[in-house]
């Protein structure tokens, strides 16, 4: 009984964990990437192929080569970032939703762990 809920449970935590990927990955060849899936208002986080510091960016548009942007919300200064450069592109708050459904998941899984263990 206690293998069968535990297995229940670290599969219902690998489930959480595997959904919470929230990034799009870039190809090097710049002509195969779509940028279309980005949207207008929603704050993204760049990975640089570079290896740079990633930049954090309220998305704009797409002009040419170049992923137009503001540093934030509040803050207007424009960001430039040429496509080339990019390799990973990461939406903020889809990351919050998967990050908090993967501490639901853990605390449900430690309290069937918890629940199933006192049954006994």
């Amino acid at each position: 009984m206690k293998a069968s809920v535990l297995l229940k449970s670290s599969l219902l935590t690998s489930l959480f964990l595997i959904s919470s990927c929230a990034t799009t990955k870039y190809s090097e060849d710049v002509s195969k990437n779509n940028y279309s899936n980005l949207e207008a208002g929603r704050i993204y986080i760049v990975t640089m192929k570079d290896g740079s510091k990633k930049q954090k960016m309220l998305f704009r548009n797409i002009q040419g080569d170049n992923i137009i942007g503001t540093a934030g919300k509040k803050d207007s200064t424009e960001v430039i970032i040429p496509k080339a450069n990019v390799a990973a592109v990461k939406d903020r708050s889809r990351a919050r939703v998967a990050g908090g459904a993967v501490l639901i998941g853990a605390a449900a899984a430690a309290a069937i762990v918890v629940s199933a263990s006192r049954a006994d």
